[in-house]
């Protein structure tokens, strides 16, 4: 189930760039109110991250996130109405969308992390986490063909009205299915001692609110969390790893047009064969982790290999500035990003490392450090590729963040454990 959200969430964010084209045809935009309608997402996404947590700390994962699916959704298909007006109000109704869609879709990824630590024990959270973070790449591979179908069979609106009405229809969905494990009809005692004494907090989702953890100071507990030498590093990791993300999902496919002289048709369907590898490699990256867990290596160890080996595999990609041959930069390209997803681990560290009490702050601050990428990787590559003329300063760039990452798991986070509050607590 939190593989089919993550991928109705990540389809929901393409739609903008998929009816992109034939939205700044229609209603007669520039490519800068493009950009403004482009980039609000990111913003809003990020800003909302803490207010997100802290929802999800109070009020659980299962009502916050229905809420989250019902409202991105909701306003997913209102965005099809933005052609019934012209000029700025069509940019003004735009952007206010898309940063109601990327508000509304914040307690996500956090909530994705709660639940997997409410569900899994430590030996199995790897794969689990893989599996709903691969969902990135499969909405990719998955929608934007099905979407490229609809905006040139129907209209760029309609692509908006099909996401948003079958993200409705999911959140009621997800309503019906989603319990904690105390809460599960199908749940069995002997399935809720196993997970139970393998490390997952059955209590984390509980219904019954006396069997919660008790309420933290959000504000204390933000700077406790920050304060912590372990967690810093997971968060600025997570930076670091993301900014591959942002690369692949932004300049990539202009990369492929600008650097290497490929047809749009052509870039397009070369840019997606990273997007199957990451998703192949995310599934690797998981599977390697649990792996390790069960053969008897520590939690340290079995997270940070993956991740290790992962971005070293990533750092590949400079080697594109000194090849010439397509097939070969592709290929490269795609064992990058593959190393990408065998790395992207950190929601399984989240999960194994936020405190119980606040699981969703701690996601929140997490997937704030990791999304600020979003908006820094496209505006400081545009400034060097203007500055050079040429993409080897950002290909060289994207992989530093990739050693970065690496310096991060291995001299900053230390061991993997899970942190316990002490100064932000409140006490029951």
């Amino acid at each position: 189930m939190l593989f089919a959200i993550t991928t109705i969430n990540y389809a929901d964010r393409a739609t903008i760039s998929i009816a992109g084209p034939d939205i700044k045809k229609e209603l007669g935009l520039s490519a800068v109110q493009m950009g403004f309608i482009f980039s609000a997402f990111a913003w809003s996404y990020v800003v909302a991250q803490l207010p997100g947590g802290w929802l999800l700390d109070r009020y659980g994962s299962k009502i916050t996130y229905f809420f989250s699916i019902f409202l991105w959704s909701t306003f997913t298909l209102f965005t099809g109405a933005a052609g019934f007006v012209t000029g700025g109000a069509a940019v003004a109704l735009l952007f206010a969308l898309r940063l109601l869609v990327g508000a509304a879709e914040a307690p996500s990824f956090p909530g994705n992390s709660r639940i997997a630590s409410a569900w899994f024990p430590t030996h199995e959270r790897g794969l689990a986490a893989a599996v709903f973070n691969s969902a990135q790449y499969f909405a990719t591979v998955l929608f934007a063909p099905i979407m490229g179908w609809l905006v040139h069979g129907f209209g760029w609106h309609s692509v908006f009205y099909v996401m948003g009405g079958l993200g409705i229809l999911m959140a009621f969905l997800w309503l019906k299915t989603i319990h904690g494990p105390k809460d599960h009809p199908s749940v069995s005692s002997s399935e809720l001692k196993y997970i139970q004494e393998g490390g997952a907090l059955v209590d984390l989702e509980s219904g019954n609110r006396a069997a919660q953890p008790r309420q933290v100071n959000t504000l204390a507990c933000i700077k406790e969390l920050l304060g912590n030498r372990m967690l810093l590093g997971v968060y600025i990791g997570q930076y670091c790893i993301t900014t591959l993300t942002y690369f692949f999902l932004t300049w990539f496919p202009v990369y492929l047009v600008q650097e290497r002289h490929m047809t749009i048709l052509k870039a397009g369907f070369v840019a997606s064969l990273p997007a199957i590898a990451g998703f192949l490699g995310g599934i690797t990256g998981g599977w390697i982790s649990d792996r390790l867990a069960k053969a008897g290596c520590s939690l340290s160890v079995s997270r940070k290999v993956p991740i290790v080996a992962g971005m070293l595999m990533s750092m590949s990609m400079i080697a594109c500035n000194y090849i010439e041959a397509d097939t070969l930069v592709v290929a490269v390209m795609s064992l990058a990003f593959f190393g990408k997803g065998v790395g992207a681990l950190g929601w399984a560290v989240v999960s194994d490392t936020s405190p119980k009490e606040a699981g969703g702050l701690s996601g929140a601050l997490f997937n704030t450090f990791g999304n600020t990428a979003g908006i820094t990787t496209p505006i400081a590559i545009g400034y060097i590729v203007q500055a050079t003329g040429s993409f080897a300063g950002a290909l060289t760039f994207v992989g530093a963040n990739a050693a970065l990452a690496i310096a991060c798991y291995l001299f900053v986070v230390g061991d993997i454990k899970r942190v316990k509050l002490s100064a932000s607590l409140v006490q029951a």
